[in-house]
């Protein structure tokens, strides 16, 4: 709700909804499911800028894109079956979580420039403020939380 005093807007701290915002897919691993998860990311951080007022500018947005096409794509090429990508957000942060039925946790490796390929965790760690892989009863899930502002 928002009061209004001589023409001012004064936030009365019940503009923002108190949930996160909450959305997931399912993908098969068929051709184009990673440019459909990002798709789904592109409308989610839609949303968030409408229903949270959340300040997504291109930098972020490409971020979080980037995230859900490496967490999506490791899961698309280590996992034996579905995988589910889930988005949390506020007015704050983004965290992408993907689950997938794979039990091996992804191994960071170190940086090389000389290496070809296995640089997608790095990517991600480079880009989150948090990352966090662990075993689930049906696989793993990995979760990467970014700030919307580099405050």
């Amino acid at each position: 709700m928002t009061e209004y005093l001589d023409e001012a807007v004064i936030p009365t701290g019940f503009d923002v909804p108190v949930e996160p915002l909450r959305q997931a897919a399912h993908y098969t691993g068929d051709p184009g499911c990673i440019a459909e998860a990002r798709a789904f990311a592109s409308l989610f951080l839609e949303q968030l800028r409408t229903e949270w007022c959340a300040t997504v500018d291109g930098r972020v947005e490409g971020a979080v894109l980037l995230v859900v096409s490496e967490l999506v794509t490791n899961a698309d090429r280590h996992s034996k079956g579905p995988y589910i990508l889930e988005l949390e957000g506020t007015d704050a942060s983004v965290s992408v979580t993907v689950y997938d039925s794979s039990g091996a946790v992804p191994r960071r490796f170190p940086r090389d420039p000389e290496r070809v390929g296995r640089h997608g965790l790095e990517i991600v760690h480079a880009l989150a403020r948090t990352v966090v892989a662990e075993r689930v009863p049906v696989g793993k899930r990995v979760r990467a939380e970014l700030p919307l502002s580099e405050d």
